[in-house]
């Protein structure tokens, strides 16, 4: 039988710089009921994610913040429990927005049905979910689909970076991936078998990075942001192109930047470099692109061609430490929360 209760985790507090446990609240209500063209569903699997930080607000990003007391927005993969829309079975496997709490409950417009037999269900909220499709969209839409030389991708140890890093492989480009430490180092060339690792935290970080890329950098897929970007503006070639994915290493910041001011050189370089540069907002691909993204990586979910790497964590109640500690540089892969 299932639970009598919603529990939801909310938003209680506005953080300033990282987030705190103590920025969120657990709380119960009861399990909604779904009305006319409505599902309900349980949620299995709930993604932890950058944008939940932007979406807590006092981020450095243009993107609305939820209210005070609203439930944590989530990409989710979930399983029908009761059903007033045709288009869903009781016991389907779907894929949603359905936020940080046990049950929720949709007119089906934010849900698409997963097939758990194309790859395990957390692939579908990493590799085959928003994931995937940032790297893939990047890669193979807003930028020039044909391959040629070296693809760079900052933080290629987490989750969008690492889907970059191997979609680069599977174009035929020679991909080269930063990360920090040693053991991320090792995972980048062991296991998802890119061509070199620089570790961003050594003393040495700009030799290495030479050594690594001594024909310089064609594609640029960009997770960081300003931190690494300077060490990187000297090895683009000219008429590289830049994916803006995300600015992991600013979206914390409250107060405005002191640091050196590069905007001299990254103009000088966009003019004389001919540079492409283009921010990656998945939103404006996602209902037109997922199905051509899914037919392109499925099969090679399936061949195990791409490692679809994951950080589990058990239970709704662990996800405040848990999402706390994305923000530490400590975790690897795609952050889930496996709740029941």
């Amino acid at each position: 039988m299932r639970s009598p209760v919603n529990r939801q985790i909310t938003l209680a507090a506005r953080p300033h710089g990282n987030p705190k446990e103590s920025d969120f609240q657990i709380v119960q209500r009861p399990v909604p009921v779904p009305g006319d063209g409505q599902v309900l569903v349980r949620n299995v699997l709930v993604s932890l994610d950058p944008l939940n930080r932007i979406l807590m607000g006092n981020a450095n990003s243009d993107q609305p913040p939820i209210a005070l007391g609203e439930t944590m927005f989530a990409f989710t993969v979930a399983v029908v429990e009761q059903s007033n829309n045709p288009a869903f079975a009781v016991g389907d496997h779907v894929a949603g927005t359905t936020g940080w709490q046990d049950y929720a409950v949709s007119d089906g417009s934010d849900l698409r049905i997963v097939d758990p037999d194309i790859a395990p269900l957390p692939a579908h909220l990493g590799t085959l979910g928003m994931t995937g499709l940032t790297a893939w969209v990047a890669l193979t839409v807003l930028l020039n689909p044909k391959p040629r030389g070296t693809l760079l991708v900052t933080a290629a140890a987490g989750a969008v970076g690492s889907a970059a890093a191997q979609i680069g492989k599977l174009r035929g480009y020679r991909v080269v991936g930063t990360a920090g430490g040693p053991e991320k180092i090792r995972h980048l060339i062991e296991d998802l078998g890119l061509d070199a690792a620089v570790d961003h935290r050594a003393p040495d970080f700009t030799e290495q990075l030479a050594h690594a890329v001594p024909d310089g950098i064609d594609t640029l897929y960009d997770n960081v942001g300003a931190a690494l970007f300077p060490a990187l503006l000297p090895h683009l070639n000219v008429n590289a192109q830049i994916a803006v994915g995300g600015v992991m290493s600013q979206i914390t910041r409250t107060e405005p930047f002191t640091g050196p001011d590069h905007l001299p050189d990254l103009l000088r370089a966009a003019l004389y470099k001919i540079l492409t540069i283009r921010g990656v907002n998945v939103t404006e691909y996602h209902g037109h692109s997922y199905p051509e993204f899914l037919a392109d990586l499925a099969p090679a979910i399936a061949e195990r061609k791409l490692h679809y790497g994951t950080h589990l964590v058990q239970g709704l109640e662990t996800i405040p430490a848990a999402f706390t500690q994305m923000f530490t540089g400590r975790t690897a892969g795609k952050m889930i929360a496996q709740i029941s």
